[in-house]
């Protein structure tokens, strides 16, 4: 079938003509083949664009149930200039004509792909070359590892580096399997629960290639809410087949913690002691009971496979922190990364065009960190002082430290309030007149939270209420005997 067609031209890199020929005829005399190599070769694995348009199309018809052969084929390929060349829709009836069986069509697909994947690592090597050797002082050794890196994990993740355009089939039927996910799952949510039932009707779950910011001033229990959600995430974790035939989690998932203030081991023990119920700072200090201290040991066992993978690193910039990641879903999986705090981390660049620049390289990269792992992102961030100042203290989204790039960047702004915090320190003596109102008030305030949702790029903005216990530092969805509190909702 080569004869003199452009097919038959010189092969610069890793190719196989004869085996995407024998893979399309083998498809076209008999669209069964289709199931057996969907999940293997794509298009765009194809070294001759003729052909991968022609497995395009072929398979389309297929999943539509429609049938796939030389002739059904031919109004769609016409005018195909490609084609032409080959010898025009002929060159169909050919492909088909020439295959002696279908038993092989595994292995050809394998053969595509395999060649493929070699064309790509050649590609990346001819850059990693070029760009070595051109002395850019805008182009650091360090940034150039990189890239390199994120160019081979997209191959070796993917099996396709290459970006571009994607068209609007391709693009619904991504968006359909959302929505069989959430529907699968029964609840509606379309993303990973957060362990906390009201936040997860808000938002739908915490959804893939999302940037999510965590908000608040200092003690209102950011951390603390970030820490919670991320173990409901971790001890849920369970490995499955999914419904779109990948292997992964069915069920929670494997989290990533960027600790950039804390140690891991202050971590694990916050968890910990919410866990055990015992207070965080008298465990600390030691003042516990033997019992309290056999419930803890009995908790750490129980917990010691969750899949919770804690950073402790300070000061990461954020091209380390992307790397890192990386590796971590490569070599352990990742379905939720949490940082915090957000301010903590370091620019790239490393240069000092004002902080709201470098603010903005962070948040750009956090978001293109989501999108490249196809995960959700959850950054803490802080709040500036103007709170303070204000009669009303609930933050809005102005609030937000250096918050133009954090609100442009983001697709969820969620904000940490808790009133009793800030009720606590109007006091009055215990003789005043003001006492027994500040004390109906301050047992009406107990333990009560609120999570306001600022900005949601996927649905409504609003106001989640949630239960706090300040001495095991834990969020719980609210309770209606709990402290006399009644939610709203």
């Amino acid at each position: 079938m080569a004869d003199g067609s452009k097919v038959a031209t010189t092969q610069l890199q890793p190719s196989n003509i004869e085996a995407e020929q024998a893979l399309l005829g083998a498809l076209l005399l008999n669209n069964e083949v289709f199931d057996r190599i969907d999940s293997i070769v794509k298009p765009h694995h194809f070294y001759e664009p003729v052909h991968g348009r022609i497995f395009e199309i072929a398979s389309r018809r297929i999943q539509k149930n429609a049938l796939a052969s030389p002739v059904t084929l031919k109004p769609f390929l016409a005018d195909d200039e490609g084609l032409q060349e080959l010898g025009g829709t002929d060159y169909l009836a050919r492909l088909a004509g020439a295959t002696i069986s279908i038993v092989a069509a595994k292995d050809y697909a394998e053969t595509i792909r395999d060649l493929a994947l070699r064309r790509d690592l050649v590609r990346i090597g001819e850059e990693i070359m070029a760009r070595a050797a051109t002395f850019d002082t805008e182009a650091e050794p360090n940034e150039q590892i990189t890239e390199a890196e994120q160019a081979l994990y997209m191959l070796a993740e993917t099996g396709n580096r290459q970006g571009g355009f994607i068209n609007f089939a391709n693009a619904s039927a991504a968006a359909a399997n959302v929505v069989n996910a959430a529907f699968q799952r029964g609840g509606g949510l379309a993303g990973i629960s957060s362990g906390l039932h009201e936040l997860d009707y808000k938002l739908g779950g915490l959804r893939n290639s999302d940037l999510i910011i965590i908000a608040g001033r200092p003690s209102m229990g950011k951390t603390s809410l970030a820490t919670n959600i991320a173990f409901n995430i971790a001890r849920k974790f369970k490995k499955g087949t999914r419904p779109d035939g990948t292997v992964g989690a069915i069920s929670g998932g494997v989290v990533g913690f960027f600790s950039l203030e804390m140690s891991s081991e202050q971590l694990a023990n916050r968890i910990l002691a919410a866990e055990s119920q015992i207070k965080s700072h008298e465990l600390l200090a030691g003042r516990i009971q033997e019992e309290d201290f056999r419930r803890f040991l009995e908790v750490a066992r129980e917990l010691e496979t969750t899949p919770l993978y804690i950073d402790d690193t300070p000061a990461l910039p954020i091209s380390t922190l992307a790397a890192r990641a990386r590796r971590l879903k490569r070599q352990f999986g990742l379905d939720v990364l949490v940082i915090d705090y957000l301010q903590l981390v370091r620019a790239a660049s490393g240069r000092s065009d004002g902080r709201v620049q470098e603010v903005s390289e962070i948040t750009q990269g956090l978001k293109a960190i989501a999108k490249e792992l196809d995960i959700p992102v959850i950054a803490l961030s802080q709040l500036s002082r103007k709170v303070e100042d204000r009669e009303d203290k609930r933050p809005q989204l102005a609030d937000l430290r250096e918050s133009g790039s954090i609100e442009q960047d983001a697709d969820v702004v969620m904000f940490v309030y808790r009133e009793e915090y800030y009720h606590e320190r109007l006091k009055p003596a215990d003789d005043s007149d003001k006492f027994p109102e500040w004390q109906q008030k301050a047992e009406k305030l107990h333990g009560r939270a609120e999570v306001i949702i600022g900005k949601q790029r996927h649905g409504p903005i609003g106001t989640v209420d949630l239960y706090f216990e300040g001495k095991y530092t834990k969020f719980s969805d609210p309770v209606r005997e709990t402290s006399g509190y009644t939610p709203d909702f």
